[in-house]
């Protein structure tokens, strides 16, 4: 799959991702009259109003990026009908030869490990049959019980030819409480991209690994320092526009042949329309809006290089 993700990159000349990241206020008020019409102000006409929302999102920016991530916890809390809602965003994506990347941060040991890598990545037995669940492409997972809890996620990868984003560095402020402290005189986010590139070793793809890791945009200093250590593994980095991160700090990320990371901007793509730059569009046109402001971000992540 890293080798897919790669060869889109290369063919729309767009390191990007686009985070589906859906909150009930970004919806534009059309869209939820009509599913609170239909099925209410419930849980099912929330999650109606989302899909209906991410679809038509999908629907106008599809031919220009190469990925989406759709964030889990956005969908959660809306319960089932937020769940069914996440699984229709994967169904479609994958049907409009988008990669998906489930955001869904999961990090634990043994046997739930497993089984948080066979519901999202791979087949689940049922009887006779084997049948894919949630069926994301890659997913993103947190390192922080070690290779027992990362083990399950890359045995299932190599089975299924999928991939991984693991937690290196966040673009969170509050990140560097733990992953900043030193272990032996290091940062122990450098110690976890050494243990990201090493197990990115045994699943391999043509470029660049499977395993991949997240390292947030608000840090290029030390996104500069993971590259370093990690040539061969694919940064997914989020903290591009609202959270502050821009154009200019991106560079360190990639390698000297432009590739080796994505971009990720979530709020900034889906809920464009309401940005002062984008209001000409009008709540109406807020999928329209959705595309300039993808066209705008190729346009100017491209011109760093």
């Amino acid at each position: 799959m890293i080798n897919q993700l790669v060869s889109k990159i290369k063919k729309l000349n767009a390191p990007i991702v686009v985070g589906l990241d859906p909150m009930l206020n970004y919806v534009p008020e059309h869209i939820k009259k009509a599913a609170f019409e239909q099925f209410g102000e419930t849980l099912e006409g929330a999650g109606e109003a989302i899909w209906q929302y991410n679809k038509q999102i999908i629907d106008c920016v599809y031919d220009l990026i190469p990925a989406v991530k759709p964030q889990i916890a956005m969908y959660e809390q809306f319960g089932i009908p937020g769940m069914v809602a996440y699984q229709r965003t994967v169904d479609y994506c994958r049907e409009k030869g988008l990669v998906v990347i489930g955001d869904i941060k999961r990090g634990d040991i043994g046997s739930t490990s497993e089984a948080y890598a066979v519901g999202h990545l791979g087949k689940v037995t049922v009887g006779s049959n084997r049948i894919s669940a949630f069926n994301e492409d890659f997913a993103t997972v947190n390192p922080y019980l070690g290779s027992d809890g990362i083990n399950p996620f890359i045995k299932v990868c190599k089975e299924e030819n999928k991939g991984l984003f693991i937690l290196v560095k966040t673009s969170n402020p509050s990140s560097g409480e733990f992953q900043d402290q030193l272990v032996n005189g290091r940062p122990l986010y450098e110690l976890v991209g050494e243990k990201v590139a090493q197990w990115g070793e045994e699943h391999m793809g043509d470029e660049y690994s499977y395993i991949g890791c997240v390292v947030g945009a608000t840090y290029p200093k030390m996104g500069e320092v993971l590259r370093k250590i990690m040539p061969k593994t694919y940064i997914l980095v989020p903290g591009y526009g609202a959270q502050g991160g821009k154009a200019e700090d991106l560079k360190p990320y990639f390698n000297e042949d432009g590739l080796g990371a994505i971009i990720n901007s979530s709020r900034g793509i889906i809920a464009a329309y309401k940005q002062e730059k984008y209001a000409n569009f009008g709540e109406a046109n807020f999928a329209d809006a959705s595309r300039q402001a993808v066209v705008d971000m190729i346009e100017d992540i491209n011109r760093i290089f």
